[in-house]
């Protein structure tokens, strides 16, 4: 998953602590981790096929460590050449390259005297596709964005990045051992640890924890408590919602959220399996008639179907026009420069209907993206390998956390005070409170967010309604699942 600053590029679908704030939550499993995410969809091309699944780490034999021609050692596990160049390409989106340059710049402070050189590129798969064909990738690729590769078409071209994981990190600690649970699972294919996905994107809905105290108001956990919220808020002339057209599925992504977390898995695989009446399920239609009641007791900011986004999100962040907003956690650093002063931004998981029925209540959505690579044909292997395990080391993901506001898969690199954020913190609490994580991939997987966005903004400025929204919807869904030019991804 990529933070770009596109939404559409996004795919809409479709995580740093110190003493005092320990992310090895017991019930945080490699298990309940991604669940269902299989192959992690949204790195297939649409189209694209896979025959293999997703497991919790490296499996089978121990890749033997390929070395770049120079001493093996502790400081050097894969044996970088002396004076040697590695050719790093990674993905300008919204996280930008200066957080690979900074890891090139502790790498380039180690013995192996190598010159790391970064490029930036929009377009991977229109770039780098042909230098795979010529046999002369580079040596590392964050191979992310809207052309990303596809992973079903390179597998058999990259290194198994199981002795990466297994190496110690540029602090002596074995770089397994600082991870996450279960994010190694997205790049994972059958017995193959291919990719690392190296930035946690934690989604939920965000809100002015100071504007909220200001006003008394209670954080909503279900969304009659939102409802009553909205009607508060409308007394004091704001709004408990607002959008803007590029990002009208951004409510889509919170109505799934909030369904799975009333329904369950049922719902998640009905919807990742592209079934026959999915839009249907009960669970699905009981928060869709919560939304139409947002909308028809006009709790939505209007115009939105006509309003940039990044200008709507300002009418939350900085005019503080309306109460809550859903995204991914990009958003903090996304308008940073558009923030009322003093905003105190945080967000909690989502909204479901009846807390009473809900199976999975305390789950969180969140995912790892932005795929690391290292082709097996790149002139310096070795080289690509070190750059990432720089990149994993605590100095660079620390960097990483600071500047972009948002997590690495790498633990213990966010203080307490989160940097200042407080949405960073509201990030590493979600992850420590969540029971368990999930994700869903379908909509990027199969690019449907372009047609789901008309249907959006129709239902969010009351052109149509929940019924029409739902018929809309599993019109999309049937039309991908009955293209047999389209190759399905079954997800369990």
């Amino acid at each position: 998953m990529d933070a770009t600053r596109d939404p559409a590029a996004r795919g809409q679908h479709n995580h740093h602590t110190t003493e005092g704030m320990n992310m090895s939550n017991p019930n945080f499993r490699r298990r309940d981790f991604l669940r269902g995410s299989l192959v992690a969809a949204a790195m297939v091309p649409f189209g694209g096929a896979l025959a293999s699944c997703a497991t919790g780490g490296g499996g089978g034999e121990e890749p033997a460590p390929q070395t770049g021609g120079g001493e093996v050692s502790a400081e050097n596990p894969f044996g970088v050449a002396e004076g040697s160049t590695v050719d790093a390409v990674i993905f300008n989106g919204g996280y930008g390259v200066d957080y690979v340059e900074f890891a090139a710049g502790v790498m380039g402070a180690g013995p192996t005297g190598v010159t790391p050189e970064v490029s930036p590129s929009t377009a991977i798969a229109t770039e780098l596709q042909p230098r795979f064909a010529g046999g002369n990738p580079p040596d590392l690729i964050d191979n992310s964005g809207a052309q990303q590769i596809g992973f079903n078409t390179i597998l058999d071209q990259l290194e198994d990045l199981t002795d990466v994981i297994d190496a110690p990190n540029y602090e002596g600690t074995t770089i397994r051992d600082t991870l996450y649970e279960g994010v190694l699972a997205p790049g994972t294919f059958g017995d193959k640890l291919a990719a690392i996905n190296y930035v946690l994107t934690v989604y939920g809905v965000w809100y002015s924890s100071s504007l909220f105290e200001e006003n008394g108001w209670s954080v909503p956990t279900t969304w009659d408590e939102a409802l009553e919220l909205g009607a508060q808020a409308k007394e004091q002339g704001k709004y408990l919602f607002v959008w803007g057209r590029e990002a009208a599925t951004y409510y889509q992504t919170m109505a799934i959220e909030s369904a799975i977390m009333q329904g369950g898995d049922e719902v998640r695989l009905a919807l990742e399996n592209l079934e026959p009446d999915c839009w249907s399920k009960q669970a699905v239609q009981d928060v869709f008639a919560k939304m139409e009641q947002a909308v028809s007791e006009g709790y939505f900011a209007p115009g939105g179907a006509g309003t940039q986004f990044t200008v709507a999100q300002a009418q939350w962040s900085n005019e503080q026009l309306a109460l809550l907003y859903p995204s991914g956690a990009w958003i903090e650093n996304e308008m940073k420069d558009q923030t009322a002063e003093g905003f105190e931004m945080m967000g909690f998981p989502g909204l479901v209907v009846d807390p009473a029925t809900a199976q999975m209540a305390d789950a969180l959505h969140s995912t790892a993206g932005e795929p690391y690579i290292v082709p097996s044909q790149a002139a310096n292997v070795a080289g690509g390998k070190e750059l990432l395990r720089a990149m994993l080391s605590q100095e660079a993901a620390t960097n990483f956390a600071q500047q972009k506001l948002a997590p690495t898969i790498v633990q213990g690199t966010v203080p307490e005070d989160g940097f200042g954020s407080t949405a960073l913190v509201s990030q590493t609490q979600m992850l420590a409170n969540a029971s368990s994580v999930f994700t869903y991939n379908f909509v990027s997987t199969y690019g449907m967010n372009q047609d789901q966005l008309v249907v959006w903004n129709s239902f969010l400025d009351g052109s149509i309604d929940a019924a029409q929204l739902t018929s809309d919807l599993q019109g999309i869904t049937d039309a991908v699942r009955e293209d047999d030019s389209v190759e399905k991804i079954e997800v369990s």
